[in-house]
Protein backbone atom coordinates (compact mmCIF):
# COMPACT_ATOMS: atom_id res chain seq x y z
CA UNK A 1 0.00 0.00 0.00
CA UNK A 2 1.40 3.34 -1.05
CA UNK A 3 1.18 6.12 1.55
CA UNK A 4 1.08 9.81 0.58
CA UNK A 5 1.23 12.32 3.45
CA UNK A 6 0.24 15.72 2.05
CA UNK A 7 0.94 17.30 5.43
CA UNK A 8 4.66 16.87 4.83
CA UNK A 9 4.47 19.56 2.12
CA UNK A 10 3.65 23.14 3.10
CA UNK A 11 0.24 24.14 1.74
CA UNK A 12 -3.01 25.71 2.91
CA UNK A 13 -4.16 22.18 3.79
CA UNK A 14 -2.08 22.42 6.97
CA UNK A 15 -4.00 25.55 8.04
CA UNK A 16 -7.33 23.71 7.78
CA UNK A 17 -5.94 20.70 9.69
CA UNK A 18 -4.65 23.07 12.39
CA UNK A 19 -8.11 24.63 12.78
CA UNK A 20 -9.71 21.18 12.98
CA UNK A 21 -7.27 20.18 15.73
CA UNK A 22 -7.52 23.43 17.76
CA UNK A 23 -9.74 22.76 20.79
CA UNK A 24 -11.10 26.32 20.75
CA UNK A 25 -11.66 26.79 17.01
CA UNK A 26 -13.21 23.33 16.59
CA UNK A 27 -16.10 24.34 18.86
CA UNK A 28 -17.51 26.18 15.85
CA UNK A 29 -19.41 23.22 14.41
CA UNK A 30 -20.20 24.86 11.09
CA UNK A 31 -16.54 25.81 10.57
CA UNK A 32 -15.45 22.26 11.46
CA UNK A 33 -17.73 20.85 8.75
CA UNK A 34 -16.59 23.54 6.30
CA UNK A 35 -12.96 22.62 6.95
CA UNK A 36 -13.74 18.96 6.29
CA UNK A 37 -15.24 19.97 2.93
CA UNK A 38 -12.22 22.12 2.07
CA UNK A 39 -9.88 19.29 3.04
CA UNK A 40 -11.96 17.01 0.80
CA UNK A 41 -11.52 19.49 -2.08
CA UNK A 42 -7.74 19.44 -1.69
CA UNK A 43 -7.50 15.65 -1.50
CA UNK A 44 -9.76 15.32 -4.55
CA UNK A 45 -7.48 17.65 -6.52
CA UNK A 46 -4.38 15.68 -5.50
CA UNK A 47 -6.00 12.32 -6.30
CA UNK A 48 -7.05 13.69 -9.69
CA UNK A 49 -3.37 14.04 -10.62
CA UNK A 50 -2.82 10.26 -10.56
CA UNK A 51 -5.91 9.24 -12.56
CA UNK A 52 -5.78 8.02 -16.16
CA UNK A 53 -6.13 10.72 -18.83
CA UNK A 54 -6.58 10.82 -22.58
CA UNK A 55 -7.05 13.60 -25.11
CA UNK A 56 -10.59 14.49 -26.21
CA UNK A 57 -11.71 16.96 -28.83
CA UNK A 58 -13.85 19.80 -27.52
CA UNK A 59 -15.77 21.93 -30.02
CA UNK A 60 -15.53 25.62 -29.16
CA UNK A 61 -17.39 28.49 -30.88
CA UNK A 62 -14.28 29.04 -33.02
CA UNK A 63 -12.80 25.63 -33.58
CA UNK A 64 -11.73 22.37 -31.90
CA UNK A 65 -9.48 22.08 -28.83
CA UNK A 66 -7.76 18.90 -27.66
CA UNK A 67 -8.01 18.55 -23.87
CA UNK A 68 -6.70 15.78 -21.59
CA UNK A 69 -9.50 14.68 -19.25
CA UNK A 70 -9.86 11.72 -16.84
CA UNK A 71 -11.05 8.33 -18.09
CA UNK A 72 -11.64 6.60 -14.75
CA UNK A 73 -15.10 5.56 -13.63
CA UNK A 74 -15.15 6.85 -10.06
CA UNK A 75 -17.08 5.84 -6.96
CA UNK A 76 -16.74 8.05 -3.88
CA UNK A 77 -17.57 6.17 -0.68
CA UNK A 78 -17.68 7.25 2.94
CA UNK A 79 -18.30 5.91 6.41
CA UNK A 80 -21.25 7.57 8.13
CA UNK A 81 -21.66 9.95 9.88
CA UNK A 82 -18.56 12.10 10.09
CA UNK A 83 -17.47 11.21 6.57
CA UNK A 84 -20.33 13.18 4.98
CA UNK A 85 -18.66 16.64 4.76
CA UNK A 86 -15.42 15.03 3.53
CA UNK A 87 -17.42 13.05 0.98
CA UNK A 88 -19.17 16.22 -0.22
CA UNK A 89 -15.85 17.99 -0.65
CA UNK A 90 -14.44 15.15 -2.75
CA UNK A 91 -17.60 14.60 -4.77
CA UNK A 92 -17.83 18.26 -5.76
CA UNK A 93 -14.63 17.84 -7.80
CA UNK A 94 -15.75 14.75 -9.72
CA UNK A 95 -18.86 15.57 -11.73
CA UNK A 96 -19.70 12.06 -12.95
CA UNK A 97 -18.72 10.06 -9.86
CA UNK A 98 -21.10 7.59 -8.26
CA UNK A 99 -21.42 7.28 -4.48
CA UNK A 100 -21.44 4.58 -1.83
CA UNK A 101 -22.32 4.84 1.86
CA UNK A 102 -21.51 2.55 4.77
CA UNK A 103 -22.78 2.78 8.35
CA UNK A 104 -20.02 1.21 10.44
CA UNK A 105 -19.29 1.69 14.13
CA UNK A 106 -17.35 0.26 17.03
CA UNK A 107 -19.34 -2.30 19.01
CA UNK A 108 -17.61 -2.85 22.35
CA UNK A 109 -17.29 -6.33 23.78
CA UNK A 110 -15.49 -6.63 27.13
CA UNK A 111 -13.29 -3.88 28.48
CA UNK A 112 -11.62 -1.96 25.67
CA UNK A 113 -12.10 -4.74 23.11
CA UNK A 114 -14.39 -3.98 20.19
CA UNK A 115 -15.29 -5.14 16.72
CA UNK A 116 -16.59 -3.16 13.75
CA UNK A 117 -20.29 -3.61 13.11
CA UNK A 118 -21.80 -2.68 9.74
CA UNK A 119 -25.53 -1.96 9.78
CA UNK A 120 -25.99 -0.50 6.31
CA UNK A 121 -24.17 -0.48 2.99
CA UNK A 122 -25.26 0.81 -0.40
CA UNK A 123 -22.93 0.82 -3.39
CA UNK A 124 -22.90 0.58 -7.17
CA UNK A 125 -21.00 -2.27 -8.81
CA UNK A 126 -17.28 -1.56 -8.35
CA UNK A 127 -15.82 -3.89 -10.98
CA UNK A 128 -13.06 -2.09 -12.88
CA UNK A 129 -13.83 1.26 -11.24
CA UNK A 130 -11.68 3.57 -9.11
CA UNK A 131 -12.88 3.73 -5.51
CA UNK A 132 -12.21 6.74 -3.28
CA UNK A 133 -13.03 5.73 0.30
CA UNK A 134 -13.09 8.66 2.73
CA UNK A 135 -13.01 8.60 6.53
CA UNK A 136 -11.85 11.52 8.68
CA UNK A 137 -10.00 9.52 11.35
CA UNK A 138 -7.89 6.41 10.82
CA UNK A 139 -7.28 5.15 14.36
CA UNK A 140 -6.84 1.36 14.31
CA UNK A 141 -7.55 0.72 10.63
CA UNK A 142 -10.27 -1.79 11.49
CA UNK A 143 -13.18 0.30 10.17
CA UNK A 144 -11.48 0.92 6.83
CA UNK A 145 -10.51 -2.74 6.45
CA UNK A 146 -14.02 -4.00 7.18
CA UNK A 147 -15.59 -1.33 4.96
CA UNK A 148 -13.19 -2.05 2.09
CA UNK A 149 -13.98 -5.77 2.28
CA UNK A 150 -17.72 -5.07 2.45
CA UNK A 151 -17.64 -2.76 -0.57
CA UNK A 152 -15.53 -5.27 -2.50
CA UNK A 153 -18.45 -7.68 -2.30
CA UNK A 154 -20.06 -5.38 -4.90
CA UNK A 155 -17.20 -5.90 -7.34
CA UNK A 156 -13.42 -5.50 -7.17
CA UNK A 157 -12.16 -1.93 -7.71
CA UNK A 158 -9.32 -1.45 -10.15
CA UNK A 159 -7.68 0.81 -7.57
CA UNK A 160 -8.72 2.25 -4.20
CA UNK A 161 -7.69 5.63 -2.80
CA UNK A 162 -8.19 5.91 0.97
CA UNK A 163 -8.61 9.53 2.06
CA UNK A 164 -8.01 9.85 5.82
CA UNK A 165 -6.91 13.34 6.93
CA UNK A 166 -5.80 12.23 10.42
CA UNK A 167 -4.17 8.81 10.79
CA UNK A 168 -2.23 6.90 13.43
CA UNK A 169 1.05 5.20 12.65
CA UNK A 170 -0.45 2.00 14.08
CA UNK A 171 -3.35 2.07 11.60
CA UNK A 172 -1.10 2.76 8.63
CA UNK A 173 1.11 -0.20 9.50
CA UNK A 174 -1.98 -2.37 10.07
CA UNK A 175 -3.47 -1.57 6.67
CA UNK A 176 -0.15 -2.14 4.95
CA UNK A 177 -0.39 -5.72 6.20
CA UNK A 178 -4.09 -6.31 5.53
CA UNK A 179 -4.95 -4.52 2.27
CA UNK A 180 -3.67 -5.27 -1.25
CA UNK A 181 -0.22 -3.72 -1.70
CA UNK A 182 -0.53 -2.75 -5.36
CA UNK A 183 -4.20 -1.75 -5.49
CA UNK A 184 -4.51 0.70 -2.58
CA UNK A 185 -3.13 4.20 -1.95
CA UNK A 186 -3.56 5.94 1.40
CA UNK A 187 -3.76 9.74 1.38
CA UNK A 188 -3.40 11.54 4.70
CA UNK A 189 -2.44 14.94 6.11
CA UNK A 190 -1.04 13.83 9.49
CA UNK A 191 0.31 10.64 11.03
CA UNK A 192 0.17 10.68 14.84
CA UNK A 193 2.28 8.32 16.92
CA UNK A 194 0.03 7.51 19.88
CA UNK A 195 -3.22 5.63 20.54
CA UNK A 196 -4.97 5.62 23.92
CA UNK A 197 -6.21 2.44 25.60
CA UNK A 198 -9.60 3.20 24.00
CA UNK A 199 -7.94 3.46 20.56
CA UNK A 200 -8.26 7.22 20.17
CA UNK A 201 -5.55 9.09 18.28
CA UNK A 202 -3.21 11.40 20.24
CA UNK A 203 -2.90 14.31 19.64
CA UNK A 204 -5.67 13.68 17.08
CA UNK A 205 -8.57 16.07 17.24
CA UNK A 206 -11.17 14.41 19.46
CA UNK A 207 -14.41 12.79 18.31
CA UNK A 208 -14.83 14.11 14.78
CA UNK A 209 -18.45 12.98 14.52
CA UNK A 210 -19.44 14.84 17.68
CA UNK A 211 -17.52 17.92 16.56
CA UNK A 212 -19.33 17.96 13.24
CA UNK A 213 -22.85 17.09 14.34
CA UNK A 214 -23.11 17.21 18.14
CA UNK A 215 -22.66 14.63 20.88
CA UNK A 216 -24.51 11.34 20.47
CA UNK A 217 -26.27 9.46 23.24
Amino acid sequence: MKVINLGETNSILNAYIAQMRDKTIQKDRMLFRANLKRVGNIFAYEVSKVLDYSAKDVVTPLGVASVNTPDNKLVVATILRVGLPLHEGILSFFDKAESAFVAAYRKYDKGDDFHINIEYCTSPNLNGKTLILADTMLATGASIEVTYNKLSEDGEPEHTHLVCPIASVFAVEYLQKHLPKDKVTLWTAAMDEELTSHSYIVPGLGDAGDLAYGEKL
